[in-house]
């Protein structure tokens, strides 16, 4: 398989085990877990022709003319912003992927505001270690998108053959040996703590010893730079490993690695750092005597020690496999990659419905993006007419009303001009009978889909009405509520239930991957998709339902809109928001309606969120108390949130349970393919839902 996918590694930047470091470790161990292992080419500084002189520029500069005439779909850059310039001048076709793994405002390339929006505008994704580099990252930065960014932190394989009880008493510090790693502080511990317990070994992995830090040998027995493996056994045999930088640490694996082997990491709070303190003893402050004091308290200890140990092992969540698969994820949307192994079917379909362009862009995680993403991506050939758009342009001073006529002669030219095998009609309605009897004549298959609420509350009289009349003549029409209400209508059979989709390419979140996030509660409701807060006198129950929630869980945070005030939120600011949060509400207007929801069911669970919703949905015919959490009423719901918030692990247990079923049995691949094979246009997929 040729190489399409390039990760260009900083000067210098070597994949030799003894000589690899941070940048190359995680690139290594990230590739080796990826689908695209195959099709990676990693360059780095093994590349160089050593009798050459090389510098930074010309490094760069060596790999895009060398390679320009390749066919690179994909170039991702590892902490260089300063690369991105040369190859998007060189590759002006290829997508470009920038992961940060240290401060962006120390890196050539990224500095100041203008080349950090600068690179912004040229990637295609922007990826962080760390939240703590994402944040110094837009620090300055006036027009904040964040939705261009993701967060990728390392990962570790956890070892599963660590004998706790034949430790040694090891006590490690790993890193270059040098003051703003803390190495000073380590000697000075060192020499103390031996005289309170000289059966301690203390041991310093790594190289670059600065000035003035000449710790005695007979203290601290230092080994030099060890290959990354290497390093991993000795937190295999050692109890105790510190990470006292005095720097900002973009993240650190020190706690990471160590905790995976059931070794006590101690780590300052520098930078990022903190992002591993679920999995560590932080220190309150970086002095030999607070470490001294705690060190006493564990080695004296031994029950304490190895509780703390198997704790952090157990909390230890940088799965390297998962961290692999993110990052897979990214690849994935950047390529848009179309499964190329299913057969190709030659079927055309002319999908009408509301593609929201004067929306400019609010709306485009619709239904309807969501399910033409799914024809698209089961290779059928789609074409789109937008019938809100339409009717809006074609109005005048003559004809003040819907052009109906008008619209249907457009419907009837695409028809005659494209040739497809299907319509699709999503909340449309006025087709003419000339219409309906050329697909008749041509035999043109027509399905529509309706996703609002067909409660007596939502469903007024003139809807129903042309909800019926377009029963008359579709083949099939998907609701995304309980078909059982219209089981007394003679078209009854041709209504099928379908789940509202979710979207890989626009549900791109994991957030029970993590414990860390911004906000524990994220609850967005709107009064129509163009309205802001309510208008005085009017009301929404939802909002009193919501607000005397907030007002019982003062101690959690919530990111709510559309309530008291709070706008509403849309397009990116809505994704941006609901991937800060660890769970969500799933509340729609109305009585609760027999399997309804809005299509914020799918954003919520679909992102990795824990998703709360009333019993009285029946949504248990779709989901279990393993994948969702039901509440009964508001104490019930409040008592959950209460726990939940408390019990990260069972959180992200059920979310990810939530997920993996939403996009295995949910998605718009497979709710598309299920419409068409409904009309014999495609290979049926019996899933357990289609039986609701």
């Amino acid at each position: 398989m040729n190489k399409d996918i390039f990760i260009i590694l900083p000067y210098k930047e070597s994949l030799l085990p003894k000589q690899a470091g941070a940048v190359s470790i995680y690139v290594n161990d990230t590739v080796k877990y990826s689908k695209y292992k195959k099709r990676i080419k990693i360059i780095s500084s093994d590349d160089i022709d050593k009798t050459k002189i090389f510098r930074n520029r010309n490094y760069i500069l060596n790999f895009c003319k060398k390679n320009k005439n390749k066919k690179i779909n994909l170039i991702e850059i590892h902490n260089r912003p300063e690369y991105v310039n040369y190859i998007s001048k060189y590759f002006p076709d290829t997508k470009i992927n920038l992961i940060f793994h240290n401060d962006p405002l120390s890196l050539r390339g990224s500095i100041n505001s203008n080349e950090r929006e600068g690179i912004l505008s040229k990637c295609n994704k922007i990826i962080f270690i760390s939240r703590w580099i994402q944040q110094r990252f837009f620090s300055t930065l006036k027009n904040i998108n964040v939705t261009d960014t993701e967060i990728v932190h390392h990962g570790i394989i956890k070892s599963k053959k660590i004998n706790i009880n034949k430790k040694q008493k090891n006590i490690l510090f790993v890193g270059k040996l040098n003051r703003a790693k803390g190495y000073h502080i380590f000697c000075d511990v060192a020499k103390k703590f031996k005289k309170i317990d000289p059966s301690w070994n203390f041991i310093a992995i790594g190289n670059e010893a600065r000035k003035n830090i000449f710790p005695d040998k007979k203290i601290i027995t230092e080994i030099g730079y060890l290959k990354n493996s290497e390093v991993l056994q000795y937190y295999s045999k050692s109890e105790i490993a510190i990470g006292n930088s005095v720097w900002n640490e973009p993240l650190g694996r020190i706690a990471i690695e160590s905790s995976s082997r059931k070794c006590l990491p101690l780590i300052s709070n520098k930078g990022g750092l903190e992002e591993s303190k679920h999995i560590a003893i932080v220190l309150k402050k970086n002095t030999s005597l607070e470490i001294i004091k705690i060190l006493k308290k564990f080695t004296s200890e031994k029950k304490l020690l190895r509780k703390k140990q198997k704790f952090f092992y157990k909390n230890n969540n940088f799965d390297l496999k998962l961290i692999s698969k993110k990052l897979d994820n990214i690849r994935d949307n950047t390529l848009s990659i179309i499964n190329t192994k299913q057969k190709i079917q030659n079927v055309k379909i002319l999908h009408i419905a509301n593609f929201n362009e004067n929306a400019d862009g609010r709306l485009f995680y619709s239904f309807s993006n969501k399910i033409n993403n799914g024809l698209i991506k089961n290779n059928y050939t789609v074409q789109t007419i937008s019938d809100r758009l339409f009717l809006k342009n074609n109005r005048s001073l003559f004809q003040p009303f819907n052009p109906i006529e008008k619209f249907n002669d457009k419907i009837l030219n695409t028809l005659k001009n494209f040739s497809p095998n299907l319509i699709i009609l999503g909340h449309v309605f006025n087709i003419s009978e000339k219409v309906t009897n050329y697909c008749k004549k041509n035999n043109i298959k027509i399905i529509s889909w309706y996703i609002d609420s067909v409660s007596p509350e939502f469903f007024n009289k003139e809807t129903k009405k042309n909800f019926i009349k377009n029963l008359s003549f579709v083949d099939k029409c998907f609701i995304t509520s309980s078909p059982k209400i219209f089981r007394k209508n003679n078209f009854y059979n041709k209504i099928k239930f379908i789940p509202n989709p979710v979207d890989s390419s626009m549900d791109c979140y994991r957030n029970y991957t993590d414990n860390h996030l911004e906000y524990d509660v994220f609850v967005a409701i709107s009064h129509g998709q163009n309205r802001g807060i309510l208008k005085k006198g009017k009301s929404d129950e939802r909002e009193n339902f919501i607000n005397d929630i907030i007002t019982e869980l003062p101690q959690n945070k919530f990111a709510k809109f559309g309530v008291s005030n709070f706008e509403p939120i849309w397009g990116s600011n809505y994704y941006h928001y609901l991937s800060k949060a660890k769970m969500g509400l799933n509340i729609s207007r109305g009585a609760y309606q027999n399997l309804y929801s809005s299509d914020r069911i799918s954003s919520l669970i679909g992102n990795g969120l824990l998703v709360f919703i009333n019993h009285k949905t029946n949504f248990q015919k779709i989901f279990s108390t393993k994948e969702v959490v039901y509440y009964k009423n508001k104490k019930d719901l409040i008592s959950k949130i209460k726990f939940y918030s408390k019990n990260d692990n069972l959180r992200s247990k059920i979310a990810k349970a939530g997920y993996l079923k939403y996009h295995k049995y949910m998605n718009s691949k497979l709710i598309s393919k299920y419409m068409l094979s409904s009309v014999g246009l495609a290979s049926s997929d019996k899933i357990f839902w289609q039986r609701i």
